[in-house]
């Protein structure tokens, strides 16, 4: 990725200001209950990170520190390959998991290269975004020959910050007045996925974006990141974009479009960007909790009343993925579909 190609430059108003300042960033929880004895105060501040928000960072997590730092060196290992060694594990129409260098958000190129793997493999997804279309296909998981235990380090991972995941959606679920495990059963044939980033240096980072504005589709996002910056939140009350900085073994917890639909928006999905810089590469780590292909999708009937009725009409979770990301390869005439486009007004 030498000079910018046109395909990756942003219009003016959509561009990064590089100007550094210092800002108040996102909350910053300790999930440790010896730290804070009570439930309740654990939960208020999660409750209240996501209301107000929608990012917050985690320490005490429970992911062994040691497996952070083996999956960023596994990251490197992988991305640091010539390119011929990553293509054969190229990603595809036909297989969105793998490797890909070219995608796509809001029709922009994405400066950045990445490796994709679900959590449950074999994945069922529906084969087209068509409701009358009964089909099913099967999604597998490519794994690369190279960099040895690249698999095993990956898959460990993904298992800790599983149990993470479900640890914090109890959390949210008690912060809206639910039972803890509410949101569980959604997941048992989940669609999740986890995600390997690497933005290389870009010569005119003013131009390009690692990841251009988005919200996400799944319910809740976990990232983990390196040292050197770069994601950035659209803060609530201003629309100011609020670098998340990087806090030393902390995790990045985001909500999704989802949680903004069973919670019927007290809680809401943020729009957030990743910028690069010339002088260093950065790694990133999400993983994205998707809820199973039969899910519909629709504010949960105890957060509803006459006085706060449903704002969205329901959604199949499958249908709404294959549709999503069929835009992630090419430049579309029209907008992806969003959660707007199920909005009752």
């Amino acid at each position: 990725m030498g000079e910018v190609d046109q395909a990756f430059i942003q219009s003016i108003q959509h561009r990064a200001n590089l100007d550094t300042i210092e800002i108040e960033g996102i909350p910053l929880i300790n999930l440790s209950l010896s730290h804070t004895t009570d439930i309740n105060l654990l939960v208020s501040e999660i409750g209240n990170a996501c209301k107000n928000w929608g990012f917050f960072q985690v320490i005490n997590h429970g992911v062994p520190l040691e497996l952070l730092d083996k999956i960023k060196v596994a990251a490197k290992a992988f991305f640091d390959q010539p390119m011929e060694e990553k293509r054969k594990v190229k990603r595809d129409e036909v297989n969105p998991m793998g490797y890909y260098e070219s995608e796509h958000t809001k029709n922009v190129r994405d400066w950045k290269e990445v490796f994709d793997f679900l959590i449950k493999d074999p994945t069922f997804l529906p084969a087209s975004p068509e409701l009358e279309d009964d089909e099913m296909r099967t999604l597998s998981n490519q794994w690369p020959e190279n960099p040895p235990q690249f698999r095993e380090v990956c898959q460990e991972y993904a298992r800790e910050v599983e149990k993470l995941g479900y640890k914090l959606l109890e959390l949210i679920a008690l912060s809206l007045g639910l039972p803890s495990n509410r949101f569980n059963g959604y997941f048992e044939d989940q669609l999740s996925r986890m995600r390997l980033n690497h933005y290389p240096p870009c010569p005119c980072p003013e131009l390009a974006l690692g990841v251009g504005r988005h919200k996400d589709a799944g319910a809740l996002t976990i990232v983990a990141q390196d040292d050197v910056g770069g994601l950035q939140v659209k803060r609530k009350s201003d629309g100011v974009w609020v670098p998340v900085k990087p806090t030393p073994n902390a995790l990045v917890i985001n909500v999704g479009d989802i949680i903004q639909v069973w919670s019927n928006e007290a809680y809401e999905s943020v729009e957030h960007r990743v910028v690069v810089n010339s002088e260093r590469e950065r790694f990133s780590i999400p993983i994205f909790f998707f809820p199973s292909h039969y899910v519909m999708v629709k504010p949960l009937e105890e957060l509803v009343n006459e006085g706060n009725p449903p704002k969205y009409k329901p959604y199949n979770f499958g249908k709404f993925n294959v549709a999503r990301n069929r835009s992630n390869y090419k430049k579309l005439e029209v907008q992806n579909i969003q959660i707007s486009d199920f909005k009752i007004i």
